[in-house]
């Protein structure tokens, strides 16, 4: 068998919580267990949902994202210089607003050791003859994208004097991330990118405050950063691409055709 995905069937990775962990993660934010009590719920969740996945007869296991509030910002808020508020208004899908944290820089972005790796460490130890290990984070460019939203912005450069200086510190990040996480014996990793279907959405200029060159522009410089992310990785490293419009309740964020987009991620990415 491959030791490597995509396999003939394979699945996103994120599953929903079960609600035992859902009881316990709101136990622990209300102060009422310990960061230990609620690990110790993850660690018997994610367990009883790799017996799952081997059972269906998959070859690749996750921790479906289970340590996780959202599937992209827990990532960004492992990088020292994130920081995160409970949000007063959402973000709008389709049918209603996702309550999800308000994230916003507070700082240059740099990371030590990065709790994903560890998260990666739990489930690469129920590997077996049939099965790998996936790792599931956000591409860099929904990092990219966190921060130059128009809700962002002015926080953002009031902390980077350009564009090029916080490129160059995410894919620093994103350098660290992944050796770290090829050393923890990760060799299947997937990017999860939801800011290809905001191109394509009807509402795009909107979503970036652009127009049609600046659109453009910033469509270019979200396949270049994450291009120079993955420059120099292992060769028997292998980096799927999931890209996402958006899953909220079974609502979405953003629709349209790939035609506009479909040059640059389908042929260079």
């Amino acid at each position: 068998m491959s030791l490597y995905t995509p396999f003939r069937y394979d699945y996103v990775g994120s599953f929903l919580r079960p609600e035992a962990l859902k009881t316990a993660r709101a136990d622990h934010e209300a102060g009422r267990i310990t960061a230990a009590e609620l690990k110790a719920v993850e660690d018997a969740a994610i367990t009883e949902l790799i017996d799952k996945q081997k059972a269906a007869g998959y070859h690749v296991i996750t921790d479906g994202e289970f340590r996780r509030a959202t599937w992209h910002l827990d990532f960004m808020w492992g990088f020292e210089g994130v920081g995160h508020k409970p949000t007063e208004h959402g973000l709008q899908f389709h049918d209603e607003a996702a309550k999800i944290d308000d994230t916003f820089l507070t700082g240059k972005l740099s990371v030590t050791t990065h709790p994903f790796v560890e998260h990666f460490q739990f489930v690469k130890q129920f590997e077996d003859a049939q099965t790998v290990a996936k790792q599931t984070i956000p591409a860099p460019a929904q990092v990219l994208e966190q921060f130059i939203m128009p809700v962002n912005r002015a926080q953002t450069f009031s902390i980077y004097d350009s564009e090029e200086a916080l490129v160059a510190d995410i894919v620093y990040c994103y350098q660290q991330v992944i050796r770290d996480l090829y050393a923890a014996g990760c060799r299947n990793l997937q990017f999860d990118d939801c800011t290809w279907g905001l191109f394509v959405d009807e509402r795009a200029h909107q979503f970036f405050a652009a127009d049609d060159a600046e659109l453009a522009r910033l469509q270019r410089l979200f396949l270049e950063i994450n291009n120079r992310a993955i420059a120099g990785k292992p060769d028997d490293l292998v980096i799927n691409t999931h890209i996402c419009r958006g899953n909220f309740h079974s609502t979405w964020a953003c629709s349209g055709p790939y035609d506009a987009i479909a040059d640059l991620v389908f042929a260079q990415e």
